[in-house]
C-alpha cells in the first residue's frame, strides 16, 4: 500500500515526491473531533476510493483505479439529518448537497476518499476528496488539492489499497 501523505506545513509527500498542496481552511482535527462544516481535514489515512473527472475539461486520468464522468447533475449530500449523508446523489435534490459540476476548476477530478463512509455516521464530515486546487492554493472546505498537472502524475502511480493520509 502506497500513502500519499499531506500535512498541514502545505505539502504532499508519495516516495520521493513532494508538490505543493492545501489542506482545510479549519485546519486538520482527530477523526473523532471532525463535525460538518467545520472546514477542517480529518487526520489520519483514508482509503482511495473512486476516482471521478470532467470529460469536457481533459483526457481520463492516467490510473491504477477507473474513473467515472462528473454529469452535469451529479452531487454528494452533506446534509447530516439525510439518509444519503456523505452520498453521491442526483441533482435537484431535496436535502443541501454539493454540485460535483464546478465551473471553477476545482472539481476537474476529484478523487473520493474514504473518510466517514463504513459506516457513515451523521455531521462526522462528508466529501472528502483529494481535487484541485486553486491557482493561489486557498485553503479548501476539509479536502486536500493539488496543481491539476501534479494530481494527474499522483493517479499515475496510484493502486487500488493505496490511501491519502492527512498528518500534521
Amino acid at each position: 500500500m502506497q500513502v500519499f501523505a499531506a500535512s498541514t506545513s502545505g505539502w504532499l509527500t508519495y516516495g520521493q515526491t513532494k508538490v505543493r498542496c492545501s489542506i482545510g481552511k479549519g485546519g486538520a482535527k482527530s477523526a473523532q473531533e471532525k463535525r460538518e462544516g467545520d472546514g477542517a481535514s480529518p487526520l489520519g489515512v483514508w482509503p482511495i476510493r473512486a476516482i471521478l473527472w470532467r470529460e469536457d475539461r481533459g483526457p481520463k486520468p492516467a490510473s491504477g483505479f477507473e474513473a467515472t464522468a462528473i454529469q452535469p447533475h451529479d452531487g454528494w449530500c452533506d446534509a447530516a439529518e439525510d439518509p444519503n449523508y456523505n452520498r453521491p446523489i442526483t441533482h435537484p435534490y431535496p436535502a443541501s448537497a454539493e454540485h460535483l459540476w464546478r465551473e471553477d476548476g476545482l472539481y476537474n477530478i476529484v478523487v473520493v476518499l474514504g473518510h466517514n463512509d463504513d459506516p457513515v455516521v451523521p455531521a462526522m464530515g462528508s466529501a472528502i476528496f483529494m481535487h484541485c486546487a486553486s491557482e493561489d492554493y486557498r485553503p479548501t472546505e476539509g479536502c486536500v488539492a493539488l496543481a491539476e498537472a501534479d494530481l494527474r502524475e499522483l493517479l499515475k502511480q496510484a493502486k487500488p489499497g493505496d490511501a491519502v493520509a492527512f498528518i500534521a
